[in-house]
């Protein structure tokens, strides 16, 4: 399937947790562990609505919440170590590799990530992906998080490209608010997901 990129587009850039690579479910898994660790209370549907937000982030919300008193950095590490255990059964998003394949060498392209850059390098990286971009923007780099548009705008920053000249791939609704608040292009990867899946044939 070929991905339509307007002429105005000059520059790509993708989520990569459940945008480039199927992590959250993983990612959901380090959780649970960590939940189950410190007694926490955290819901499914919550940690997809946090998309995009780092884990150490989340750790001081949910400690600020229920009145812990638990060194959200430390536990936050905890739950990367525990998802990197994980690392071997990380599988690519085939139809998001797609784009990044047929634009590779035409536009310049960057990863803009809520990850930290070690865990963010070690998946690329498993997954061959990192020679594809010019840039791998990470929480580390900016100070507001999403949905705050920062690190989109370091992502066009670090390729020489306008926001507005930008198209972002993004999966969560943290994500997709942050591309709107750069002012870029935005594409929601799971509507690309579900239209990449066949459909099961009808019996007569």
């Amino acid at each position: 399937m070929t991905h339509h990129i307007p002429s105005h587009i000059k520059g790509l850039i993708f989520d990569c947790d459940g945008t480039l690579a199927d992590t959250m479910p993983l990612h959901w898994e380090a959780w649970q562990r960590i939940n189950r660790k410190y007694q926490l209370h955290f819901p499914e549907d919550r940690f997809y609505a946090l998309g995009g937000v780092p884990s150490r982030d989340i750790l001081r919300m949910l400690c600020t919440e229920q009145g812990r008193d638990l060194d959200f950095l430390a536990v936050a590490k905890e739950k990367e170590i525990e998802y990197l255990k994980m690392l071997p059964r990380i599988k690519p998003i085939p139809v998001v590799i797609e784009i990044v394949r047929q634009n590779f060498g035409k536009l310049p392209m960057a990863v803009a990530s809520g990850g930290s850059a070690s865990v963010i390098g070690k998946v690329l990286d498993h997954l061959g992906l990192r020679h594809y971009f010019k840039a791998v923007v990470t929480n580390e780099d900016v100070i507001r998080q999403k949905p705050a548009p920062d690190i989109f705008l370091e992502a066009a920053r670090r390729i020489g490209v306008p926001p507005q000249y930008c198209r972002a791939y993004e999966d969560s609704e943290t994500g997709l608010a942050a591309i709107r608040a750069a002012g870029m292009d935005v594409v929601d990867v799971r509507t690309l997901v579900e239209q990449s899946v066949p459909e099961a044939p009808t019996r007569a």
